[in-house]
């Protein structure tokens, strides 16, 4: 039998017309006993529709978590290390959230500590606004190690506690005005597919030519840091850890990955970058035939200084977090997300995360796509 798609409901603020193909819930079949053949079709679903929500759904089992087995509460200095705990009898799956949680997986107590803008972010909501409700997204990510290991193909995100109590507006204090109504506890997505659709041609250019080298270890590199106001990206206050005190690293391990990957199911175009891991740019040059006008960086660059590689990242992605083209997740109990894409988390709540580190880097445009693109 086929499996049924359904349009996610979207929020009165969301552009529907930006939102046609992604996101839907998956009815019909059971995520935890799955067929050959509705494996195959979730898995061209998902590639599909960037974001895959499975009600009522059973905990998920999973062989190396994404950020690397028990790595994360191991590396102390690391800015994931208090808010990820690891369960014991599969490794791969972290438990995350806020509150203290008991019995839990084999966890006899879990204290768990949501991250708060509060404790990252240059500035912050006042506590007199935040007591009324206002918050601000923490950061805008993808799940990956970003160092020696491949990113992950697929995050899953499984709702075990829900908060309950009254709705948020995310404020993005950028001098903007913009804010967004959310629910308490959300997940907010955004598709990398529109993120790289909507830049103007010379920006296209740019990404499609263009590789991101991450810091080592990239976060304990950023956890001295502050990050911006809309969580999307780092501030240049010069506050990462010198190369010199990160935990031992490789050269050869930092990850080199191309700024827009390639679809394997729709051969669509994706912004993928992690901004605030993000280090240095790579640029090709144009390709022969390819017109200079406006072009950026014709000859290809090396960039290097670390403010001009976050004003270039930023140009880029931050018109894709605009509230009407953001997604905030309404978290039911036992709802299981599996995502290809950027998100953020921003009450007591509890979640299983799982993401994989897949067996090779995503494959990034072609030389067709560049000679489209550029």
């Amino acid at each position: 039998m086929a499996i049924e798609l359904i349009p996610l409901p979207l929020p009165a603020s969301a552009d529907a017309a930006k939102f046609t193909t992604f996101g839907r819930q998956v009815k019909g079949v059971n995520p935890g006993s799955l067929t050959p053949e509705e494996f195959e079709q979730v898995k061209e679903a998902l590639y599909k529709h960037d974001a895959l929500l499975f009600r009522d759904a059973f905990d998920p089992e999973s062989e190396n978590y994404g950020h690397g087995n028990n790595k994360t509460e191991g590396t102390k200095k690391s800015i994931l290390h208090p808010d990820l705990k690891t369960i014991p009898r599969v490794p791969q799956v972290q438990l995350i959230g806020n509150g203290t949680v008991y019995n839990h997986e084999g966890l006899a107590e879990a204290m768990l500590k949501h991250p708060s803008h509060t404790t990252f972010h240059k500035t912050r909501v006042s506590p007199e606004e935040e007591a009324k409700g206002i918050t601000r997204f923490y950061r805008w990510h993808i799940d990956a190690a970003l160092y020696d290991l491949s990113p992950p193909k697929v995050t899953t995100l499984y709702g075990i506690n829900v908060p309950k109590g009254a709705r948020q507006t995310c404020r993005y204090d950028d001098g903007t005005g913009d804010e967004l109504d959310v629910p308490l506890g959300t997940t907010a997505f955004v598709s990398g597919k529109t993120m790289f659709d909507i830049l103007p041609k010379e920006l296209k250019s740019l990404a499609v030519r263009s590789k991101v080298k991450y810091a080592p270890h990239p976060y304990v590199w950023m956890a001295p840091a502050h990050a911006m106001s809309t969580g999307l990206g780092i501030e240049s206050e010069s506050l990462e850890l010198p190369l010199s005190e990160l935990p031992p690293w490789e050269e050869a391990k930092r990850k080199v990955l191309p700024v827009v990957w390639k679809n394997p199911m729709t051969a669509e175009l994706h912004f993928q970058v992690h901004p605030c891991g993000a280090a240095e740019l790579l640029v090709d040059a144009l390709p022969e035939g390819a017109s200079r006008e406006g072009a950026l960086y014709p000859d290809g660059a090396h960039i290097t200084n670390l403010k001009e590689v976050r004003e270039l990242l930023y140009k880029m992605q931050r018109p894709a977090i605009a509230p009407k083209l953001v997604y905030p997740h309404d978290w039911h109990e036992r709802d299981l997300v599996l995502v290809v894409g950027a998100f953020t988390k921003e009450q007591v709540r509890a979640f299983h995360q799982c993401n994989l580190a897949a067996s090779d880097d995503p494959a990034g445009p072609t030389v067709e796509d560049v000679k489209k693109w550029a």
